[in-house]
């Protein structure tokens, strides 16, 4: 008999190691609207409504090429404008690229992808509700994920 297994339901938080909070503050300040959710000497903890990125002080590994995390964003057309604008260098594959601590981040479009915010989570994160793209509502749905009418997403 198989045993049972927890069930993974998402990320909490992930932690980007940089040199210095209060340049990576900025630096990811001037790409993103975000409220900063606590801060001691070696954490700052941006607030992404009921998730978190965590950036620590001390760098243990090597520049990041493939390792990366997926960062959602309701404009990415906006992000890619304003990275264009600070000199960022975009990397070959769709919106990514290093920051100036080694982390690779891939910016995707909210719209355009099978995660989803509960409305009650972007009402509290003052967004207004986010639409889906034809396809990740299809993807959604064959999960038995999909909205229950097209209003929600």
């Amino acid at each position: 008999m198989a045993s049972k297994k927890a069930r993974a339901l998402g990320i909490n938080h992930i932690v980007l190691e940089v040199d210095d909070l209060g340049e990576a503050l900025q630096f990811y300040g001037s790409i993103f609207d975000f409220k900063l959710r606590g801060r001691n000497e070696h954490n700052a903890f941006i607030d992404l409504g009921d998730q978190f990125i965590q950036l620590r002080v001390g760098r243990t590994q090597e520049p990041d090429t493939a390792r990366h995390f997926g960062f959602v964003v309701d404009d990415r057309e906006l992000v890619k404008k304003v990275l264009e604008k600070m000199g960022v260098n975009l990397l070959e594959r769709g919106l990514n690229f290093i920051d100036p601590w080694g982390n690779r981040v891939e910016v995707v479009a909210y719209s355009e992808i099978q995660f989803t915010k509960a409305e009650n989570i972007l009402r509290g994160m003052g967004s207004p509700v986010l639409k889906k793209t034809c396809t990740a509502i299809s993807e959604l749905s064959k999960k038995g994920m999909g909205p229950k009418s097209e209003n929600v997403f």
